[in-house]
């Protein structure tokens, strides 16, 4: 089924050093940018870390040192990439819990303000999660009935999210034929304030913390009785995002 889109929609994936948001880095992106009228443009890159890629991280994505060595380091792509996504939702396979926060790192770290937030954010395996618990090789042989050929490339995952996204709403009445409404149902993130969930909003829309001792305790309460708590986090190898989260917070306090 062909996406009714209002706005163009952006399918991406990355592969990393390793599952570190606050610590990897991205070696290689790919995306695939739908418009509404279904015209396609796909652009892969690769990056120099700036960090080594370990052995075993090489062994899932191919991707050795020497093939980055002469690549560029995402701060020199991270105002054109920012530019180019500018205006567009965004989609692909496991984007929220892992994808879009180590992106959001990196354009952190290279001086770039981006926000997803304020996008429609689609994330296919929250759905196939849903519908068909599975891996996205799984998926792509359950709805689209083909071999996933050279997983963990980045320009094939991408793809292949945006052909298990098309099957997943011919086959389920349930989903709607609208970028609102998809990403409404596969994203989970309507109350996280920063995108690996340490902050979240309460049922009175309080920021409370979910991790470590104080977990459920309001933000507010604990900066007030324990003001070390917030040097702790700034101090530790928390990412970015949630560093910069709790800075807005704190300042909400005073």
């Amino acid at each position: 089924m062909k996406l009714n889109l209002k706005n163009p929609i952006i399918f991406f994936d990355v592969e990393t050093t390793g599952l570190d948001i606050a610590k990897d880095r991205i070696v290689e992106i790919s995306l695939l940018k739908i418009y509404s009228n279904g015209r396609e443009e796909s652009k892969t890159c690769r990056l120099n870390p700036t960090i080594p890629i370990p052995q075993e991280v090489q062994a899932i994505h191919g991707i050795s040192d020497s093939d980055v060595a002469d690549c560029p380091a995402f701060a020199n792509v991270a105002k054109s990439l920012a530019a180019y996504m500018e205006g567009c939702d965004i989609a692909g396979y496991n984007i929220i819990k892992f994808d879009i926060p180590i992106l959001v790192e990196e354009f952190i770290r290279a001086g770039v303000n981006i926000d997803f937030r304020n996008r429609k954010l689609i994330d296919v395996q929250v759905i196939f999660y849903k519908m068909e618990p599975r891996t996205l090789t799984a998926a792509y042989k359950f709805y689209c009935n083909k071999k996933l050929d050279n997983a963990h490339c980045a320009e094939v995952d991408t793809r292949a999210a945006y052909e298990v996204l098309q099957s997943q709403l011919d086959r389920y009445d349930v989903l709607h034929n609208d970028v609102a409404d998809l990403a409404a149902y596969s994203t989970n993130n309507k109350k996280m304030l920063d995108y690996a969930g340490r902050f979240i909003l309460n049922d009175n829309d309080e920021p409370i913390i979910t991790f470590g001792k104080h977990k459920g305790q309001r933000v507010a309460d604990v900066l007030k009785k324990e003001p070390a708590y917030y040097a702790w986090i700034m101090n530790s190898d928390f990412p970015l995002d949630t560093k910069r989260v709790l800075t807005r917070l704190r300042m909400q306090c005073k």
